[in-house]
């Protein structure tokens, strides 16, 4: 028997946001973050979307009042996200444009 813990790849930021952040806020109104935790950090990733031709993971300690920020910034029609790089350069993030940096509470990485 084979467990696999595949998470789905959204093709887009609104897709992820309408099919999986959307429902699960629906059915669970009281979540601040994703793995309904209000604090820690974690590595365990929730979904993945595609944005700027690269997938990026979204890990489940992101505070889903940051991804409704950035989908209402897209569903106005501007492109919410800026991509950074990590502090030692081995990789990069998003970060929603114009939000402080520190306590971003905000985990999607490329």
């Amino acid at each position: 028997m084979t467990n696999t813990n595949t998470k789905e790849t959204f093709a887009d930021f609104k897709d992820f946001y309408t099919k999986a952040v959307e429902p699960l806020k629906k059915d669970n109104p009281s979540l601040i973050r994703l793995d309904g935790k209000l604090k820690g950090d974690t590595r365990i990733v929730f979904a993945y979307f595609e944005y700027d031709g690269k997938k990026w993971k979204v890990n489940a300690d992101t505070h889903i009042d940051r991804l409704k920020m950035a989908f209402d910034e897209l569903e106005k029609g501007n492109d919410p996200w800026v991509i950074k790089s990590l502090r030692d350069n081995k990789g990069l993030y998003l970060a929603i444009k114009g939000q402080p940096v520190r306590n971003a509470k905000l985990s999607i990485f490329a």
